[in-house]
């Protein structure tokens, strides 16, 4: 009979401290980090990217006819969006002289707290990576694997629309 109660009294116990348990969640008035950032190293927000749209084609900019004498002009291309179980990944990046310039993600899921955490440190690692490799031959980033593999992937589709 003792250990009955004495069951009963620590489950009763246990289920008050697991149901007292707060989790932390991103309040309204902090500011999280940027999650992507351009050649020049400013932050920018997926929302002001530009050309963050959904549409899967590559785009040029600022392309000239031919060489100058401080180079060829930078061509940017966006990959196609890549769905993931917690939303679309795609990328831009910008290519001159063969090699990635720069490299952002314009669409990555934001959908919780928890994808706006995990994002904000591993797109700006994917999109450091992506400069310093100028390829699709990158490692994911550990945590944001599903984030990761779409990254790799819409990466990949601009890689291949730049003709790298």
């Amino acid at each position: 009979m003792r250990r009955v109660i004495l069951a009963i009294v620590g489950t009763v116990a246990g289920l008050v401290v697991l149901l007292s348990f707060k989790t932390h969640s991103l309040s309204a008035a902090a500011t999280p980090p940027a999650a992507i950032s351009g050649a020049n190293g400013q932050a920018s927000s997926p929302a002001a990217a530009p050309g963050a749209s959904s549409s899967a084609s590559g785009t040029k900019s600022s392309a000239s006819g031919g060489s100058t004498a401080s180079g060829t002009a930078a061509k940017t291309v966006t990959g196609t969006a890549v769905d993931t179980i917690y939303g679309p990944v795609q990328v831009q990046i910008t290519v001159r002289n063969g090699k990635i310039t720069a490299a952002q993600a314009i669409e990555y899921p934001q959908g919780s707290p928890r994808d706006y955490q995990i994002n904000s440190y591993a797109v700006p690692m994917l999109n450091q990576e992506t400069v310093s490799a100028s390829s699709a031959s990158i490692d994911g980033v550990s945590g944001a694997t599903y984030t990761s593999t779409g990254y790799i992937t819409s990466l990949q589709s601009a890689v291949d629309k730049a003709g790298l």
